[in-house]
């Protein structure tokens, strides 16, 4: 079974299926994308040493047909193709409904949809392509897991009537993705230096400043969108990037199990921190 939706930057969609009025008959790209090899090489060595590999832009394909009701239907079903996968309205949404589940990747028409000469009336074929900048395909939902206080202790095999406890503010969260996926944090005040780690990597993002109780500072670590404000009590927004402590990295979340952990000078049980992201995919 396939299930194509694609939802331009207007909100406007069409629907490729396995039946009409847009019939799939051929879809290319879904798997695994091209990739270049960082290779490097020192005077005299044999070979060459291997640095990185990275992935190219997805490129997908769909063959089909348009199967309207009469002449004029087609004609009409062949209109709302060519104006939906309009490139020059720029990056719009692929959904794509397989066996496997549902997933979805930001992508743009790579031209307008082409369409052969035809001499059947209620016939059309056409041949469609979209650019997806990032190869990676995503969860259409976004995975969010709130950073809470929690109170642990230390165990003596002699029982006391003294108990000695901890304080911590820890999340286990899983990156169930092929990849490397990077987090957005939502830091609810109060808070002074608020600071969130990724015990797995070592990694910490600090933000030197003040939050008060009714403050949210907002961190994004997605490449190319990174992002640092927080918006006061006043709904004011403040710029916060050149707050940032000099040790700070923008972390992800590795594949597998990672464990994030928050605190500032000032703990406080009101403070809530809240880290969503989503899960990414090679190929499907």
């Amino acid at each position: 079974m396939k299930h194509v939706t694609f939802t331009n930057a207007q909100g406007e969609s069409v629907v490729f299926y396995n039946s009409a009025p847009f019939l799939i008959t051929k879809l290319d790209g879904t798997g695994a994308p091209t990739s270049t090899i960082q290779m490097q090489r020192a005077p005299y060595q044999d070979g060459e040493t291997y640095v990185r590999g990275l992935l190219d832009p997805r490129y997908l394909s769909l063959e089909g047909a348009i199967l309207g009701r009469s002449r004029e239907d087609t004609f009409s079903l062949r209109n709302k193709l060519t104006r939906v996968l309009n490139t020059k309205l720029g990056m719009g949404t692929l959904q794509y409904l397989y066996n496997g589940g549902l997933k979805e990747i930001p992508a743009v028409p790579d031209h307008s949809p082409i369409f052969p000469d035809q001499n059947a009336t209620c016939f059309q074929a056409f041949l469609v392509s979209f650019v997806c900048p990032s190869p990676y395909w995503l969860d259409t939902y976004t995975t969010s897991r709130e950073m809470s206080y929690i109170m642990g202790g230390y165990k003596f095999s002699l029982r006391l009537p003294v108990s000695f406890s901890k304080r911590s503010f820890q999340r286990g969260v899983e990156n169930v993705g092929d990849v490397e996926t990077p987090v957005k944090i939502e830091f609810k005040g109060p808070a002074q230096n608020p600071t969130v780690y990724n015990r797995t990597t070592g990694e910490f993002v600090r933000v030197k400043r003040d939050l008060g109780e009714n403050d949210v500072l907002h961190i994004d670590t997605e490449f190319g969108k990174k992002r640092v404000e927080i918006v006061r009590a006043s709904g004011t927004v403040e710029n916060a990037f050149h707050y940032i402590d000099l040790a700070s990295t923008f972390f992800t979340l590795v594949v597998g199990k990672n464990k994030l952990e928050y605190n500032s000078n000032n703990d406080s049980s009101k403070t809530k921190v809240t880290v969503s992201y989503r899960n990414r995919y090679v190929g499907v």
